[in-house]
């Protein structure tokens, strides 16, 4: 696998000059002609990456799937995620802008801990923002500001870049959760698929099931984990691990109130390996253990 160690290294494979801070870099698409060259047929990058694309075409790879771009979308990449570009698809009228910083300027910095919390760096690229014209201008604006101070770099210049990161970053929050809102039908079918799911799972017999996990669903559903926690802590206020456990903990009151099976059997049922994880699990959820939750219908 390929890595593209440094924001110079990148740009070469842009065609672009040297960057003017090595740590931070906003690109003209417009500017840039891919060069061909092997890196693209599978690479990881040392960068972060916000892609703010227009009009444009080609197609990357995420995982085993392609996906076309899209026209005014907004996509996150993370340091090591493998990705493949397909030159042939490219078009030479291809705009927008990338926003690219190393995860080095970063280190001792408050972001770099909190970088973690913003999910849409590990959304799927068919998960992209789509943006209104005065969303996608408001972040220009900032890309813009990070351009001018990538120019003169004095002791101020990682800080001020810093805040405009961590700006346009909260903007891109607020903006999906917006897309979470107002594309209410998209959304609605996947959250029946979700409930769906849930209520097949936990009807199945099989004691070889396993206890489900978000991974797991997140794939059936054709989702990335995070995309999938964050529609539904917007659309529910709870993410996908709280409407598993809520699932868990329905289940197991139906088993410990209508049936005579012990609590290992029901722990064993719903696909907890140790019946000591089912019944801690289950004491923080309702405060009572599960022999007092029975007990309690007798």
């Amino acid at each position: 696998m390929n890595t593209i160690q440094s924001i110079s290294a990148f740009h070469r494979l842009l065609s672009l000059p040297e960057p003017k801070h090595p740590m931070v870099s906003v690109i003209n698409l417009s500017e840039s002609i891919f060069i061909e060259d092997e890196v693209w047929k599978g690479f990881v990058s040392r960068y972060y990456c916000v892609a703010l694309k227009r009009n444009a075409t080609g197609k990357i790879k995420y995982g085993q799937q392609h996906y076309d771009y899209d026209k005014g979308v907004l996509s996150f990449t993370a340091p090591n995620q493998v990705q493949y570009l397909d030159l042939k698809t490219m078009d030479c009228e291809n705009t927008g802008y990338l926003l690219i910083f190393h995860e080095d300027f970063l280190l001792k910095q408050p972001l770099a801990t909190t970088i973690s919390s913003y999910g849409f760096f590990s959304y799927a690229v068919n998960e992209a923002l789509h943006l209104s014209e005065d969303e996608e201008n408001d972040l220009l604006e900032i890309l813009n500001k990070i351009d001018k101070e990538c120019q003169h770099i004095d002791q101020h210049t990682q800080e001020i870049i810093l805040s405009q990161i961590e700006l346009l970053l909260n903007y891109s929050k607020r903006f999906y959760e917006r897309q979470f809102i107002t594309r209410k039908s998209g959304s609605h079918q996947l959250l029946t698929k979700f409930e769906t799911f849930l209520n097949d799972y936990f009807d199945k017999e099989s004691s070889e099931k396993g206890l489900l996990t978000v991974h797991q669903i997140a794939e059936a559903m054709n989702l990335s984990p995070n995309y999938l926690s964050d529609l539904l802590r917007i659309q529910t206020g709870q993410n996908t691990q709280q409407h598993i456990h809520e699932k868990l903990i329905s289940k197991a009151k139906e088993k410990l109130s209508t049936t005579e099976l012990s609590v290992s059997e029901i722990a064993y049922e719903l696909g907890f390996e140790h019946s000591q994880s089912f019944s801690t699990l289950f004491k923080k959820k309702t405060k009572m253990s599960p022999l007092e939750f029975r007990q309690s219908f007798n």
